[in-house]
């Protein structure tokens, strides 16, 4: 089975990736974590993406989906695999949707999870991260036993740059613009199955399972 998973910053991409992982036994194909990869190997496209990131450039579309097409060639993909953060519009998934039909295969199920933006603001601006340790906290979802400090080492909490109002509601708006066409264009294929992102946890992987099956 393979998936795409889309959503907005602090929909809960990463904790529902974690639970499909697990459940269907496929690995998660991450652009950044697989360019830091071909980076750090030193492969004749980890060579050529370094260059752009290096100069504080986008990697262009053709040496991503290099890399892409050398993963999903990869053992561990035999029985599926979930990309996330890739396609980024549809420029991007025409070009995937292209490169697969020649290896003879193709995206079974695009889920997107969906969340109001008042709600993903208030999950956004509310994360503290401890200056000392890196906790993670959340003044709504996942307070510290006092305020400012963090239960397990005693170090200050502050709000990361990325995570005020402003900051928060531009990466919505970039997001808008570039995933909106993309919603639509897997609509029209009939793989996109929209998932209610607002609820506990368990609630919204249960949705997910019940759209996979």
């Amino acid at each position: 089975m393979n998936i795409i998973l889309l959503g907005p910053p602090g929909a809960g991409k990463g904790t529902q990736a974690k639970r499909m992982i697990e459940k269907y036994g496929i690995p998660q194909i991450s652009t950044g974590d697989m360019l830091r990869a071909a980076v750090q190997a030193g492969t004749e496209l980890g060579l050529e993406a370094k260059k752009y990131m290096d100069a504080g450039q986008l990697v262009p579309d053709e040496v991503v989906i290099g890399l892409v097409k050398e993963r999903i060639q990869q053992d561990d993909c035999k029985n599926g695999y979930m990309l996330d953060g890739f396609p980024r519009n549809v420029s991007q998934a025409e070009t995937l949707d292209k490169m697969l039909s020649e290896l003879g295969q193709k995206i079974d199920h695009v889920v997107c999870i969906e969340v109001p933006e008042d709600e993903l603001i208030k999950r956004l601006t509310g994360r503290r991260t401890c200056k000392q340790c890196g906790a993670g906290y959340h003044v709504v979802f996942d307070p510290p036993k006092q305020d400012g400090v963090c239960d397990k080492c005693g170090g200050e909490l502050y709000q990361r740059d990325d995570d005020n109002e402003e900051t928060v509601k531009s990466r919505l708006k970039v997001y808008k613009e570039q995933t909106e066409p993309l919603i639509a264009y897997y609509e029209k294929q009939g793989k996109l199955r929209r998932i209610d992102g607002v609820g506990s946890i368990d609630e919204i992987f249960n949705r997910i399972v019940a759209v996979l099956g």
